[in-house]
């Protein structure tokens, strides 16, 4: 549009971003009064922008009110989580699914630069019918500090780094979860020592993980693998030797050339 600066463009991005940051798992689909009352904006402004949203294809407008459209999952399967990692991973991530039977999860560390505000972004996920039901999910965000593939992300981080995560504090996702910096400062310890990270029942009762990070690749974020079992069935040993060959495997076949 003539005559607009760049602050009205920031705020125009601004303001898109916040409407898209409303959806969730729980509520994909959203009427337009509730985007005005989640976002702040005025219902004007949200009337206006979700037209021009639903038009280029990023929103679409259903009976009861607006979800996510297919342009903006098609623009999010054009990113590097999608079109290198996720793709060159699956088969690996396929065959350690056949082995356990388990749940298999990939992850990266989002929020690198910000340690305060850092959390597990689940890019890829396998189950099946025996796999413990789990609150994962492909997009899904969970701490650090309470699975297994968050801690194997934190085993790669230096002291002054983990210094600033734990200093903002660790909620308590069960009566298990570490919530004590000291503590959780000499499991990773520990889990760089092993090779693996592990937690039992930390994120959900009668559950345990376990993950390895991912040798870090150019041109992505920092990666983990990890699998998630019925505390019963978590045999770490066997399962942690599985995790380190398929980060190998991984990595080996992200920097290969195709």
């Amino acid at each position: 549009m003539a005559g607009r600066t760049q602050g009205d463009e920031r705020g125009l991005l601004s303001r898109v971003s916040r409407v898209l940051g409303v959806f969730s798992e729980d509520e994909d689909v959203l009427p337009a009064a509730r985007i005005a009352e989640r976002t702040g904006l005025s219902r004007s402004t949200v009337y206006r922008l979700l037209g021009d949203l639903v038009a280029e294809g990023l929103l679409l407008r259903t009976e009861s009110g607006y979800t996510i459209g297919t342009r903006l999952w098609e623009l999010g399967e054009l990113s590097p989580l999608s079109v290198r990692l996720r793709e060159r991973s699956l088969p690996y991530l396929q065959e350690l699914y056949e082995a356990t039977g388990e749940n298999v999860h990939l992850a990266v560390l989002d929020g690198d630069d910000d340690p305060a505000s850092a959390e597990a972004l689940y890019v890829a996920r396998l189950t099946g019918p025996t796999s413990i039901p789990t609150m994962s999910r492909m997009g899904g965000r969970h701490p650090l500090h309470t699975t297994g593939v968050g801690k194997a992300l934190l085993m790669t981080k230096d002291d002054a780094w983990l210094a600033r995560f734990v200093a903002n504090g660790l909620e308590r996702e069960t009566l298990y979860s570490v919530t004590d910096a000291a503590t959780l400062r000499q499991e990773i310890v520990e889990a760089r020592r092993r090779g693996f990270a592990t937690t039992y029942q930390e994120m959900i009762l009668g559950g345990a993980s376990i993950g390895v990070p991912i040798p870090r690749v150019d041109g992505l974020p920092q990666a983990a693998v990890g699998i998630t079992a019925h505390i019963n069935r978590m045999q770490a040993p066997r399962l942690g030797a599985l995790l380190v060959r398929t980060a190998a495997d991984i990595a080996k076949a992200l920097t290969a050339r195709y």
